[in-house]
Formats: structure tokens, sequence, C-alpha cells
């Protein structure tokens, strides 16, 4: 099978380009021919060149709305599909998902589309979430499947009417695993607390910061992986609560295993999310895991089972989350060998490859009728 991933952005790692790399990789792995489209270069690129796969470069397919560039990375992609002439093109991501499938629609090539978060979700104001579902509501003819990434993403889009619910498919997001030396130890101590997340207002650090300032009686450490624009801004709310000796930025690592290994306790605080990679990387590393009870978040964690759920944007129940993990070592050790055994049933890379390549399959049979 001839594959061609589309994605946006180049010049930012997020959970939706690592999703891509990640699958195309396997895809190459398992016999088939991929290319990566690309929105501009930068790390995204550096990773797939890295990874052995395949892309191109888009200049002129960006994030931000700009209808004269937009037409012009219509045109860019429509002509790089041409020359490729995929059996199947697989679109990432709001943007590239909608001109792709216009791209695709005019060259009669069928598409499937990942939205990794709809934009006409909760992150967004009310008149650019209507505006961005009437989009979505037009680009649903161009498209063969909709692969979403977890039931909650599914749901979203049946309540919004944004595309037939014959098109929908979920397949839950899927990490490759790591040799026993990377996973934690989560009943050890003093607790070292981890959240991987890019400053972002989504990521909501400020509720996590705001947790942890009323627990400085208790012996712990917390590693913040990640970068972006509320760096400096997440940095002074340290400062002001007087925590910075117990807080390290480890700013943005390609693979945060190694520094999940060596954590007992995961914390994700966001106020929107579909369904966070770094999760399921917590869960593949036996951590013991608190999160906010958000997007899909509570597909991968049951509460008291393997994690713990707080409601979004609640410092005090987050607090009181963490504080019962770190003052209970067996606690820790429970939650973090379930989290292990449920990454291993639903979330490994293999299993996400497997059930996309049925869908991608499904869709040719269609076409070729």
């Amino acid at each position: 099978m001839r594959i061609a991933y589309v994605i946006t952005r180049g010049d930012a790692v997020g959970g939706a380009s690592i999703h891509v790399r990640d699958l195309a990789g396997e895809m190459l792995a398992r016999g088939h021919q991929v290319t990566v489209l690309l929105g501009g270069g930068g790390p995204v690129a550096e990773q797939l060149e890295a990874a052995g796969i395949p892309y191109r470069r888009l200049a002129c397919l960006a994030r931000a709305i700009h209808p004269v560039r937009d037409i012009q990375a219509y045109r860019e992609l429509r002509a790089a599909l041409a020359s490729l002439r995929p059996d199947l093109v697989s679109a990432h991501t709001a943007k590239a998902g909608w001109i792709a499938r216009a791209a695709c629609a005019s060259l009669r090539l069928p598409v499937s589309y990942t939205p990794h978060g709809w934009p006409a979700g909760e992150r967004f104001a009310p008149l650019p979430a209507a505006a961005f579902a009437v989009a979505e509501r037009l680009a649903a003819r161009w498209t063969d499947a909709v692969i979403c990434v977890c039931e909650y993403e599914r749901r979203l889009a049946l309540a919004k009417r944004l595309c037939p619910a014959g098109l929908l498919h979920v397949v839950y997001n899927g990490v490759r695993d790591v040799p026993p030396p990377l996973r934690a130890a989560p009943g050890d101590s003093p607790v070292r607390l981890i959240s991987v997340a890019r400053f972002e207002p989504p990521k909501d650090h400020a509720t996590l910061i705001e947790a942890l300032a009323g627990l400085r009686s208790l012996d712990w450490r917390l590693e913040l992986v990640g970068d972006g624009p509320l760096e400096n801004a997440v940095r002074e709310r340290v400062r002001h609560a007087g925590i910075q000796d117990r807080v390290v930025f480890s700013g943005y690592l390609p693979d945060p295993a190694p520094a999940l290994g060596r954590a007992q306790i995961f914390v994700l605080s966001s106020r929107s999310e579909a369904f966070p990679r770094s999760v399921l990387e917590a869960m593949r590393a036996g951590l013991a895991a608190v999160a906010t009870e958000v997007g899909g978040v509570s597909e991968a964690l049951d509460n008291e089972r393997n994690g713990v759920l707080v409601p979004r944007g609640d410092a005090v129940s987050l607090r009181a989350a963490l504080r019962g993990l770190i003052e209970d070592a067996d606690r820790r050790r429970r939650l973090g060998a379930e989290a292990r055994l449920a990454y291993q049933a639903r979330f490994r890379l293999e299993l996400m490859a497997a059930r996309t390549i049925e869908i991608y399959e499904s869709v040719l049979r269609n076409a070729a009728r």
C-alpha cells in the first residue's frame, strides 16, 4: 500500500506529529510505502529524517488561517499528491485535514482524516467553534473515513453533527513499549513527580503549581518536561509559590521515557485534551498517574483502579490527590502495576497500527467498488 500522510506543523513537536511519525514508521516496518507531507521544517522534519521516514516539506501549509496562503497550500499539496499518486491519503489535524480532503476530492484519491481534537470542541470560543463545525460538515463530503483517537472524539462528532456516523471509527493512540530498565519504581522515595506537557494554555500548569504550593510540608520534587510560549510565566509562578528549589524545567525531550522511568507519580492538569499520549507513556512506565477528567482521559485511566482522576481547574482536588499518593507508597505501586497492565492490553503501537490498517483496507475496498 502506498500511503501519504499529511500534517500541518513541522515547527513544534506535539501529540499529532508524534502519532504520525510512529504510525508511518510502523507502516514502513510492515512493508508499506510511506511519504509524510509536512507544513514547513523544524524539529518534526528532523525526527522524521532520524527515523528514516521519507517526507516532503510544503512551504505554504501553516497553522494560521490565511486565505491567500491557504489557496497556495492547496495547490502545492495537490501537486505533491498528483506526483506521488498514493493509494490512500491519511490527513491529520484540522488545517491539513481540510486542505488535504479538498485536494483528494479533486484528484479522486481515497482519504482518511484524524482530527486529534475536533476544532468544534470545548477548546474554542462559540463563534470560531461554529465556523469550524460548518467547515467540518463540508469536508465530510470528501472523506472516506474519520479516525477518532478516543470514544470521546466520536461522541463529540455525533453531538455536533460534524459527519455521518458511518464514517466514524475509534482507534486508540498507541505507544511503542520500553525495556524494563526504563520502567518506573512508583513505590520508591523520596517521591519524584513528573508532568510532560507543552507550556500552552490548555495544559494549565498554573493549577498544578497552585496545588503543589500547598504541599511544601511533604518531601517531593517535580520535573516539568516540555517547552512552549508560557514557559517563562510558569517559571514565575513557581518562584512566586516559593517552590523553585523543588522544580526542575527539563525542556523538550524527544524521548521522555528515561525521565518517566525515574519518577514515581505522573501528573497532567490539562483543561482540555483529546486523548493525550503522555498519559499512555506514563502507563507504559508503570507510573501512578493523576490527571484531570477531560476529553478521553477517563478511557485510559479508570479512577482508583489504575490512576486518579480530578476535576479540571480544581487545585484543591488535585492537591488532595497528590497528597494521597505522596503519602502512600503501596497505593502508588498498586496503581502503577494496574496502569502497566492496561497499557499492554490496549495501548501498544502494534494494536493501533493493526486497527488502522483494517480501516485503510476497508476504505480501499469501498473505493474499488
